[in-house]
């Protein structure tokens, strides 16, 4: 069995994150990193965790700390900025790292100060992540010793466009992409605007258009697959509900290409996926319910008649397929084992 750790194990993604390894035949889970519960055993924090019951949360704050543990694999759900400074060590103590911060998914160093608001800490070791969707890069992760793990919202929005951009189904104009997200998307730190009063009976959009941090993110992955990019607008939406993502995308289509082309498209690309299902017409449109606490995205494409718009829809759970789910599905890609694994699918 891999020796397995996470940085970070109190956060809602830690704790997913968690409960998933808990499960999986190839992990046995030796050390937890919390700032907030160090000392404390997992369970009393969170009463779920009973299968981590021997082990106490526990402070790494240098480097020499890291590296003093000794473990194949670190899995880290610190925030952006310390994920780096602390996942690093473990890095080149050998250990393979899967990072769930934003600290290895862009390329060039120049961007992370203009969407996260301060240089890079380590700027010189952008180049050594790998950045995955599985379904759509899972050649590019077998082996990797650095994984990059897509944001949330990207992979609600790319596992839809990625497929139609390739295809070059896509027209001119601009790609609008209307997101809406669970509490949980904005973290476990208390914090006013997340409070119950707050999110309660409400609906508030935040970042508009070209603001938000995961903007780079998606236009990076958009200018692989078409030289250029395209325009993207994104707004995401803080809803009043624990976990969840839809996303909402118009998209101009190419000359040729209808709704029906698009649903072609995609349930071509996902064929035979475990964690991606596109729904036919007479299924209807997709809910976050359907895949809540699951590592699926349910994608639709609606018919929009006398519209020069296509309307395409996804899901996900944004704590595990926008998260710890996907994470995991990366480090079996990346072993070679089935992505399936640890998943019960």
């Amino acid at each position: 069995m891999a020796r397995v750790g996470i940085l970070g194990a109190t956060g809602y993604t830690g704790v997913e994150l968690a409960l998933l390894l808990e499960r999986h035949p190839e992990a046995e889970t030796v050390f937890l990193s919390s700032e907030a519960s160090a000392g404390q055993e997992l369970p009393s924090v969170f009463p779920r965790l009973a299968g981590c019951a021997k082990i106490r949360g526990q402070k790494l704050q240098t480097a020499s700390a890291c590296q003093s543990i000794s473990v194949d694999t670190v899995f880290s759900c610190l925030p952006h900025g310390a994920s780096a400074e602390l996942c690093l060590p473990f890095l080149d103590g050998g250990a393979q790292v899967i990072d769930l911060s934003a600290d290895f998914r862009l390329s060039d160093p120049a961007l992370y100060p203009k969407w996260y608001g301060k240089p890079h800490p380590k700027p010189d070791r952008l180049g050594d992540g790998v950045y995955c969707i599985p379904e759509l890069d899972r050649v590019l992760v077998r082996g990797a010793k650095l994984i990059a793990n897509p944001g949330c919202y990207p992979t609600s929005v790319l596992l839809p466009l990625l497929p139609l951009v390739k295809a070059h189904a896509v027209g001119s104009g601009t790609v609008i992409a209307d997101s809406k997200s669970g509490v949980s998307g904005m973290g476990r730190k208390a914090a006013l605007a997340n409070s119950y009063c707050e999110v309660n009976e409400s609906i508030l959009a935040y970042k508009p258009g070209r603001t938000h941090q995961h903007l780079g993110e998606m236009n990076q992955q958009i200018s692989k697959a078409k030289a250029g990019g395209l325009p993207l607008l994104f707004t995401p939406h803080l809803i009043p509900m624990e976990r969840g993502i839809l996303s909402t995308l118009y998209v101009p289509p190419a000359s040729g290409i209808d709704a029906t082309k698009m649903r072609s498209i995609l349930s071509e690309t996902y064929a035979g996926e475990s964690f991606v299902k596109v729904l036919s017409a007479s299924e209807g449109l997709p809910s976050t319910g359907h895949v809540a606490h699951t590592n699926r995205c349910h994608i639709a494409v609606a018919e929009v008649p006398e519209n020069d718009l296509v309307v395409v829809i996804s899901v996900i759970d944004n704590l595990v397929k926008g998260a710890s789910g996907q994470a995991v599905q990366n480090w079996n890609a990346s072993q070679g084992w089935l992505e399936t694994l640890g998943f019960g699918a």
